[in-house]
């Protein structure tokens, strides 16, 4: 499937500073080693509603992680995947009278709209599940031939499933134990409960045919993919085992990421199915985290209607560091405006001071776990020293909007 409309990422003098990101994993930050070609895979979204903040700040968290990879000499072969078929979706299609597919084709379009508003970078390869029915198939049956999934004996649904020690490092990723995987498991799409497991916390790998519901052919009976095996088998044939970076909101840690690693691991024989893997926290609005279900959204399209500058978004985004839970607010967003047009009034000045010392700052701060915060404190440092007291570097307007765009995807110029 076509991603989104791209931008020119300006060429900076020099090379950025190494990469260094908190492994989910490990518990800790940690240099980020790619070859030539870095590798990231960032779970997308499912297409029933419009991009919110939310959804926004964890893409423009992976958009800088990109940009950092570009300006410190590497390719960078980024795949994200749409959920374009799972239960959201059908149930969203249903309320609103409107076909799965017509729904899901038009939130997508919505998402990237909204992704070339913000100037996020788009992904090598832009993936949808019903693109990859066939890998997942595969893949399903080596789980199955291996003895790592079964059939749950059920004549009406034979559902195919994953069992969850089919690995012995599973839980490495999270760090949770069992209570807290149950729990977590029955609130994010998990089925506990379900008759015939061997296992409650065994992850759905095939549900088989429903009425009213799509199905594809499979040697285990019609169906359609689970949600952790999807990502799995992009990840794994585009960018295969051990890639660079995985990553996604904070809330996908478990169950999600941990399937998703130990289908994959489990395939391949492999100790861990990525290098990194890292998660960008949550953003709430009035006290709650934003979320479809508390209908308490801030919608980027909305933002763009109402007329606010996509620099503005960024700015208000990156106020806060990627991996807190953090708030949105008009505050916050007043704050941006305000701080984007200090940026953009010293960007047309005829003349600044130095910028060599700022740039340098700026891939510091940006290498060191993506510290937006300092990294913007940085760039209000030269701005108001030349507003208040100029400079003689003719260049330095213009080398600052370089910086800018390269690195923080804002233009201010």
């Amino acid at each position: 499937m076509q991603a989104w409309s791209g931008v020119d990422v300006p060429v900076l003098p020099g090379r950025g500073a190494q990469l260094r990101l908190y492994d989910s994993a490990d518990r800790q930050v940690r240099p980020v080693a790619p070859g030539p070609t870095a590798t990231m895979y960032v779970c997308g979204i499912t297409p029933y509603d419009a991009t919110h903040l939310g959804h926004a700040a964890t893409y423009l968290s992976f958009d800088l992680i990109h940009r950092v990879l570009l300006d410190g000499g590497h390719r960078v072969h980024y795949v994200q995947n749409v959920t374009d078929i799972d239960d959201p979706l059908f149930e969203r299609a249903a309320r609103d009278g409107i076909d799965w597919r017509t729904l899901g084709d038009r939130e997508i379009q919505l998402f990237r709209d909204d992704m070339a508003a913000l100037r996020a970078l788009p992904p090598r390869d832009f993936v949808t599940a019903t693109e990859t029915i066939g890998e997942v198939v595969e893949m399903v049956e080596k789980l199955v031939a291996d003895g790592a999934a079964y059939v749950v004996d059920d004549p009406q649904h034979p559902d195919v499933y994953y069992r969850v020690g089919a690995t012995a490092q599973f839980g490495y990723e999270s760090g949770l134990d069992r209570a807290a995987m149950l729990e977590l498991f029955g609130e994010r799409g998990g089925d506990p409960d379900r008759p015939g497991k061997a296992d409650p916390l065994d992850a759905l790998l095939w549900r088989a045919a429903r009425d009213g519901e799509p199905s594809w052919d499979a040697p285990f009976g019609p169906g359609r993919p689970g949600w952790h095996i999807e990502c799995s088998a992009i990840a794994l044939n585009r960018l295969g085992v051990g890639f660079d970076i995985q990553g996604g909101g904070a809330d996908l840690v478990f169950p999600h990421h941990e399937f998703s690693a130990a289908h994959g691991e489990c395939v391949t024989a492999a100790r861990r199915f990525a290098r990194h893997y890292v998660h960008a926290g949550m953003i709430g609005w009035d006290g709650h985290k934003m979320s479809k279900s508390r209908g308490n959204l801030v919608l980027v399209s909305r933002l763009r209607a109402d007329g606010v500058d996509p620099g503005a978004i960024r700015l208000g985004l990156f106020a806060g560091h990627y991996r807190q839970d953090r708030h949105w607010s008009d505050e916050v967003l007043a704050t941006a405006q305000q701080r984007l047009a200090r940026w953009r009034s010293a960007a047309a000045l005829p003349a600044g001071p130095d910028t060599a010392d700022l740039l340098a700052r700026l891939r510091r701060y940006l290498a060191d776990d993506l510290n937006t915060p300092m990294a913007l404190a940085a760039v209000d440092g030269w701005v108001t020293d030349a507003l208040e007291y100029g400079g003689h570097d003719a260049a330095a307007p213009a080398a600052l909007a370089t910086a800018v765009d390269a690195l923080l995807g804002i233009r201010i110029a």
